[in-house]
């Protein structure tokens, strides 16, 4: 005999489960955990750092504090990181009023940069978290706020493409004498420099077809070869092929970037944004600097340097008639003329550190330089194989050429400056570690050492626009931000719940749990929170109640056509998810799109309206969904208050 087994027992219609309670509960536990570290706010403050390597000692503490305390500056508190035997690497000190920063910015840069020659620490206006620190443990932090809201300074930096170019051309010009030497020694031809590419001439065809063939082989991902004649002599033009010059460019948009962010870094600045804007522009916005003067000194710093040999044995007075030899560049120095190598023995890619420093013997002013690995390696060779000849060192620097286009200051090019700063002779070999002598100033010096050690540029980089937002203005923006999400929220919650009732009230819950949602994803993301962020916000207010208007009128009209109170919850429910889920998603698509092709503004009103999306989701299906059940599941209903 069959016995049919009994179903399992199926929930009451508009019932959870007992794990969605408790995911619900979980999940609106963390966002509130997380959202808060925003209620505390942030206290004024000033952070003081060393560039580079350079500690805040103790004795330098005490005397800021004592010209705060001579001047009535109380701060709330003062924090020390990386405490190190010599001192601290950044200080980090509260107040109560913004006028107390400023003016304990100020006393602070007076006695850590008496002169304007001695610029050796960074004093920056910082907003610093005032989150508990049980909570800070726990990983709580605020929302970054953009410049539009904590004020800076913007800057608009243009990569000279031009000199890019140049720099891979001098690299693959290289790249063809070491191919040709390597495969085939006996060739002879001359090489010269054509627009993105080399031309290569020879004295017969044999050699110009054996030429082809070993850089083809060396170099056909890269470059597009063309065997021809020209005056009677075979040539072979190669050319930088499209996706190489694309990829020249994206390279250097990119490394300057990097290096634009470990400079940023020495600056101490708080949340920078450094980021790509169209083919050849980069943003940096540094928020809460209000001075630009040494962030434009840091950022603009172009200096590259150079190890070549002096030709020795050149006629110097012939080329300063004109006659100067294949290879060669004549300079003037301060020792006389003299012919140097246009090789790089090593290039300043491989400097890791410079420092302003004296020499022990003579106490004159130098340049202490260290060398990465493969830098030290290089110069060992360099200078075992050239004892007793020159070293010339030689500094490169590019100026901008602007020019007024439409009304509009326009950058146009660049100008490469070349100058021997130093050319010692080579006692004995050295590797990576050396001193540069010029008879420098103390000035010199330090300046020297701020340019090479901020790291050599992919190509030259130039400011080409600069906006400095005040502090002030932030905190209005702030303010008519807030008042705004505050007009539009207060207006939607007055409709909802006049308009349907007691569903009403269950909507308005739903959208103030959705508003913390959003504060506490976009803190743990560390998002940064701007202007158009505060209009994704309220727009998203916007949409999570059409969620909510779309479940209600549903069950409004399931009640209409005689379903059961109950009937009508769970349809309602049921059938308006497809349509809210549509909604949502074409929405989220399109700011997918605006984060992926937009920048600045366009990235932050994105950013929020994506994040809004997802919470709304959740708090208008699942949240709202569980307050209704709560109220109206498991039991007889005869009517509903919408």
């Amino acid at each position: 005999m069959f016995v049919n087994q009994p179903n399992q027992q199926q929930l009451p219609i508009n019932t959870y489960p007992k794990w969605k309670y408790v995911l619900i509960i979980v999940v609106l536990a963390l966002a509130f955990l997380y959202a808060a570290p925003n209620i505390f706010g942030k206290d004024p403050a000033v952070q003081i750092s060393g560039l580079r390597d350079t500690m805040v000692t103790q004795q330098q503490l005490d005397q800021i504090q004592k010209a705060w305390a001579d001047e009535g500056v109380t701060p709330l508190s003062i924090d020390l990181a990386t405490i190190g035997e010599q001192g601290v690497n950044k200080v980090i000190a509260r107040f109560s009023k913004p006028a107390e920063q400023l003016k304990a910015r100020e006393l602070a840069n007076d006695v850590l940069n008496p002169t304007l020659e001695n610029q050796n620490y960074v004093t920056a206006l910082n907003l610093a978290p005032s989150t508990p620190r049980w909570l800070a443990n726990l990983g709580g932090e605020p929302m970054k706020l953009g410049l539009d809201l904590r004020g800076g300074i913007h800057f608009l930096m243009q990569v000279d493409m031009d000199q890019a170019l140049k720099r891979q051309q001098d690299q693959l010009r290289r790249d063809f004498i070491d191919t040709l030497t390597e495969q085939n020694p006996s060739i002879r031809g001359r090489v010269e420099p054509i627009e993105n590419g080399m031309l290569l001439s020879f004295r017969n065809q044999e050699d110009a077809e054996r030429a082809y063939e070993a850089l083809f082989k060396a170099h056909a991902d890269r470059i597009d070869l063309q065997l021809s004649e020209k005056g009677g002599r075979p040539i072979i033009r190669g050319t930088l092929n499209k996706q190489k010059l694309q990829e020249i460019k994206d390279h250097a948009i990119d490394q300057n970037r990097v290096i634009l962010s470990s400079r940023v870094n020495s600056l101490g600045v708080a949340e920078p944004l450094i980021q790509r804007q169209g083919a050849d522009r980069i943003v940096v916005q540094l928020p809460g600097v209000q001075d630009s003067a040494l962030a434009k000194q840091i950022l603009g710093a172009t200096a590259s340097l150079e190890f070549r040999l002096v030709n020795e044995e050149a006629d110097v007075v012939g080329a300063q008639n004109g006659r100067i030899p294949p290879g060669n560049k004549l300079f003037d120095t301060e020792y006389g003329p003299i012919l140097v190598y246009d090789e790089v023995e090593v290039s300043g890619d491989h400097l890791t550190n410079a420092t302003a420093t004296y020499d022990p013997q003579t106490n004159e002013p130098i340049v202490s330089v260290r060398l990465d690995g493969e830098g030290g390696s290089k110069m060992t060779r360099t200078t075992a194989a050239n004892v007793n000849k020159r070293l010339a060192m030689i500094l490169k620097e590019s100026r901008p050429i602007f020019d007024i286009v439409d009304g509009k200051r326009v950058l146009v090019g660049s100008e490469l400056e070349e100058r021997v700063i130093s050319a010692p002779n080579i006692n004995g070999t050295f590797g990576s570690r050396f001193t540069i002598t010029g008879r420098f100033t103390e000035p010199e010096t330090r300046d020297l050492a701020r340019k090479l050690r901020s790291g050599a540029l992919i190509a030259p980089t130039f400011i080409v626009e600069e906006r400095t937002i005040g502090a002030t203005l932030g905190e209005e923006n702030i303010q008519k931000g807030i008042t705004s999400v505050i007009i539009g929220f207060s207006l939607v919650l007055a409709f909802m719940l006049v308009y349907y009732k007691l569903f009403g009230l269950v909507a308005n819950v739903a959208l103030s749990l959705n508003l913390v949602m959003i504060v506490c994803v976009m803190s743990l993301m560390g998002a940064t929170l701007t202007l158009p962020g505060i209009a994704g916000i309220v727009l998203t207010v916007g949409m999570a109640v059409d969620a909510n208007v779309l479940i209600f009128e549903r069950i409004r009209e399931e009640l209409r056509a005689g379903a059961r109170p109950a009937q009508a919850i769970d349809k309602g429910y049921g059938h308006a998810l497809s349509t809210i889920a549509d909604a949502n998603i074409t929405t989220a698509i399109a700011a997918i799109i605006l984060f992926a092709i937009g920048t600045g503004p366009v990235k932050g009103f994105a950013i929020t309206l994506f994040i809004g999306i997802l919470t709304s989701m959740f708090t208008a299906i699942f949240v709202s969904r569980g307050i209704v059940n709560l109220m109206y599941g498991g039991r007889t209903v005869k009517k509903l208050s919408i």
